[in-house]
């Protein structure tokens, strides 16, 4: 019988996956809140942007994206320092473009733009200033996000995955967006292996 349970319990241990850091619902609401205190204006990219959109979390998170003026890196940088967050080196580090994350796995995803007077990119990322009005909530909070025009159209053109097709399609049918090309490879009838 030992043997038996020894076995049961070793395979449960395999067939689950290690517990990966997540970015709560909870966390990423602490921070977005913490950011408008301190008056940093965020718009919310990536995962938690599109389940901010959706108002409701559809899937685990590793991480908060968030979009900033580069003007305001530095009091970003040092308001994150302050609750413990340090660099966390990326292959794609740069000051425009940069994460953050604490001791407990938290990680703040940060991407960066700046504008000229004729609105030319400067600094950072080429957003385009009109997607940052979408709206969205984040258990019941309201945040600013990317649009969901633009936070279909910012999921197409590198390699997809399934989330990014979970993302997209949820956004489609959500705000009657029509589903990008890039994505019919998802929606084909897989063959049996």
């Amino acid at each position: 019988m030992a043997i038996i349970l020894a076995i049961e319990s070793f395979d449960r241990f395999v067939m689950q996956p290690p517990s990966m850091p997540e970015m709560s619902a909870q966390a990423a609401l602490q921070l977005v809140k913490l950011f408008d205190e301190q008056h940093i204006a965020v718009i919310l990219d990536g995962g938690w942007g599109v389940d901010a959109l959706l108002g409701e979390q559809t899937r685990r998170h590793a991480d908060l994206d968030i979009v900033i003026a580069y003007d305001d890196v530095i009091r970003l940088r040092s308001l994150l320092e302050g609750k413990g967050y340090a660099d966390v080196p990326r292959p794609d580090t740069r000051p425009v473009n940069f994460v953050m994350g604490d001791a407990q796995g938290h990680e703040v995803d940060i991407h960066t733009y700046s504008k000229d007077r004729l609105n030319h990119p400067e600094q950072g990322l080429d957003y385009p200033l009109e997607s940052f009005y979408g709206e969205g909530r984040i258990l019941d909070y309201p945040v600013r996000c990317i649009d969901a025009i633009s936070m279909v159209q910012f999921h197409t053109g590198y390699e997809l995955d399934d989330n990014d097709y979970r993302d997209v399609k949820a956004l489609c049918l959500r705000f009657g967006i029509q589903m990008p090309a890039e994505y019919n490879r998802f929606e084909q009838p897989q063959p049996d292996e």
